[in-house]
């Protein structure tokens, strides 16, 4: 359903995202995983078409059944697709919802702009539907409200009412649980997965939780530097890790596993800041197994679907 290819993302001469590769099938749940500044959410932007006017895309992105390459089309149909066939619920929705509308008005819009109601009556019954579909309460009142009247959970089952509203055949998520609180998250990884899976939808899902990906994807892709460095099957890559920084992000979360100090796991050194990136491997300044093959020439990946941009990979020579 969509095919990512070659995907390169440029603050004027400084790359941020760089040839990243990947696809997700009709109805496959696919996350996107790594830590803040890798470039998730610049890759997502990219997608959608919602990069900041100084910051650049190249490559290919391309929607099952559009002709045109989506990097760099024209705003006519870049704005056609958006919330019809491509839908997305953000981070934050207080920057995402308009504060000046009421609920109800928000989610109806969604349908009136695409036309997929023929009145603003029947767009209106379709929003008390939808929110009753994210399993809101008294959404008769509810619509009434204002965003900043809700709770973060309400906003966010907002968005992603106004996400559905078409039918999408791609949904992205970006980080969209990350302010809830635990029990709220899993309601909402809930029906973000019913959501998706009623509608044979595409699944796009961006996080930093390991724990998110297990429970919501079939297969992850992690992104380190602006590159994608391992994918393949959840099971598979969160079981048994091949590249160093995946097996990293892994011994990071295991809360029972500790050094001889009572320490936690942590990967060694922090994220460069765009631009810094050592040449060859981007992680080696950082992977305890770096030698002078990954300094001078960058990992071969492998399939984009199941690969690893690893020089020694675990289990490997070690």
């Amino acid at each position: 359903m969509l095919k990512v290819d070659g995907l390169n993302v440029a603050f004027g001469e400084l790359p941020l995202v760089s040839d990243v590769s990947f696809t997700v099938g009709g109805g496959e749940r696919v996350g996107l995983i790594g830590e803040s500044g890798s470039g998730k959410s610049l890759t997502a932007s990219a997608v959608f078409g919602l990069l900041p006017d100084d910051v650049s895309a190249a490559g290919s992105v391309r929607l099952d059944g559009v002709r045109e390459n989506l990097v760099g089309a024209p705003e006519s149909l870049l704005s056609t697709l958006r919330g019809s066939r491509l839908a997305m619920v953000f981070q934050e929705p207080m920057t995402a919802l308009n504060p000046s509308m009421r609920v109800i008005d928000q989610v109806a819009e969604a349908r009136l702009i695409h036309r997929t109601a023929r009145d603003r009556a029947a767009a209106h019954r379709d929003a008390l539907r939808l929110l009753e579909q994210v399993r809101l309460r008294d959404v008769a009142e509810l619509g009434r409200a204002y965003p900043h009247q809700l709770s973060g959970g309400q906003r966010q089952r907002v968005l992603l009412a106004i996400a559905l509203a078409n039918d999408p055949d791609v949904l992205i998520c970006d980080e969209p649980t990350t302010a809830l609180d635990v029990t709220v998250q899993a309601q909402l990884l809930d029906l973000i997965v019913k959501g998706a899976k009623e509608r044979g939808a595409a699944l796009l899902f961006i996080t930093h939780d390991l724990a998110v990906v297990a429970t919501v994807c079939e297969r992850v892709l992690v992104m380190y530097g602006g590159r994608i460095v391992e994918s393949g099957p959840v099971a598979e890559v969160l079981t048994a890790p091949k590249h160093r920084y995946t097996k990293g992000l892994l011994d990071a979360s295991d809360l029972e596993a500790v050094d001889m100090h009572g320490r936690l796991h942590a990967i060694a050194g922090s994220v460069p800041a765009a631009g810094q990136f050592p040449s060859g491997c981007v992680f080696r300044n950082r992977c305890p197994r770096a030698d002078d093959q990954c300094r001078v020439q960058p990992p071969w990946f492998g399939e984009p679907e199941h690969g690893h941009a690893c020089w020694h990979p675990v289990g490997g020579d070690e």
